[in-house]
């Protein structure tokens, strides 16, 4: 793999200096010490030479080899965006993101990675970097190789991601907009989970867009990324989603799943500085309940 960097600051900087500037890890910057080569103008550098003004630090590192044990599935995707370090795709309900007991040959990994060996990539091994649930539809953000999930690491420790939810939540929403902040943990049977005073942090806001007889189209905003963080909350006010029988949602609306599209997700790609923000459309089994 190949990542090229380019000093747009007004000062020489030590290369070692300007990848932790990049927030490469000091794990990842002795990976490219001891595997890796640092180029610049076609010479070949150290982390302690300088990088002056405009110079253009180019960083080689191995491929990322296939893992047998993951096979390719060439199913196609609906790419929202793609370059060299990312690709955004809009995830059909339904789809595994990640391989597990009861798939591991077509999940959205097995597919991404059926996608960039047709691109003709060396690196073959999707780092997801916002996983959804199963049924839960909509926009999801994956590295392409270990230098942009490296660099991404910090904004994903400290909830800077900005992911934006829309929801069908059954019931009558007496409170239209509020703040959500309930600790999450794992219950007795290792599927739901549950609120538990000793659990994880977990934030969420939520407002009412507009209220039906039996549910409410609800907008949600995610501030930490628990597993079913949205469907435990929501369900803990007394709105399980409709469709959504793990959490006691009504299933006789017309929609066979959770009723849950990631609608939008923002962020600051580190390798370039330039902020992403990408939405997709709601699905037609969502909008169709919108005109019952």
């Amino acid at each position: 793999m190949i990542i090229k960097l380019t000093n747009t600051s007004d000062q020489s900087l030590k290369i070692k200096a300007f990848l932790q500037k990049r927030n490469f890890s000091h794990r990842l910057i002795s990976t490219i010490k001891k595997m890796g080569q640092l180029h610049v103008a076609e010479q070949k550098v150290t982390t302690l030479d300088l990088l002056t003004p405009g110079d253009v630090l180019t960083v080689r590192l191995p491929k990322e080899k296939s893992d047998a044990a993951v096979p390719f599935s060439y199913v196609p995707l609906e790419v929202i965006f793609e370059d060299d370090n990312w690709l955004v795709v809009n995830k059909p309900s339904g789809l595994s993101s990640v391989p597990g007991p009861s798939n591991r040959t077509d999940t959205m990994v097995n597919r991404v990675k059926g996608h960039l060996k047709k691109q003709g990539s060396q690196d073959l091994v999707p780092h997801i970097v916002t996983r959804l649930d199963r049924d839960t539809s909509g926009v999801m953000l994956i590295a392409k190789n270990r230098v942009a999930i490296s660099v991404l690491a910090p904004q994903i420790e400290t909830h800077q991601i900005e992911k934006k939810y829309v929801a069908l939540a059954s019931g009558q929403f007496s409170v239209k907009e509020g703040f959500i902040d309930q600790p999450i943990g794992k219950a007795a049977d290792g599927i739901h989970r549950e609120i538990q005073a000793d659990g994880q942090q977990a934030q969420t806001k939520y407002r009412v867009l507009k209220q039906y007889d039996q549910y409410a189209l609800v907008s949600v905003q995610l501030l930490t990324g628990r597993t079913h963080q949205i469907r435990v909350h929501l369900a803990s006010l007394g709105h399980p989603l409709v469709g959504d029988t793990l959490y006691g949602g009504p299933t006789d609306l017309g929609i066979t799943r959770q009723a849950l599209h990631a609608q939008s997700l923002k962020f600051t790609d580190p390798l370039t500085g330039k902020v992403h923000l990408f939405k997709t459309e709601l699905p037609e089994d969502m909008r169709r309940l919108q005109y019952v």
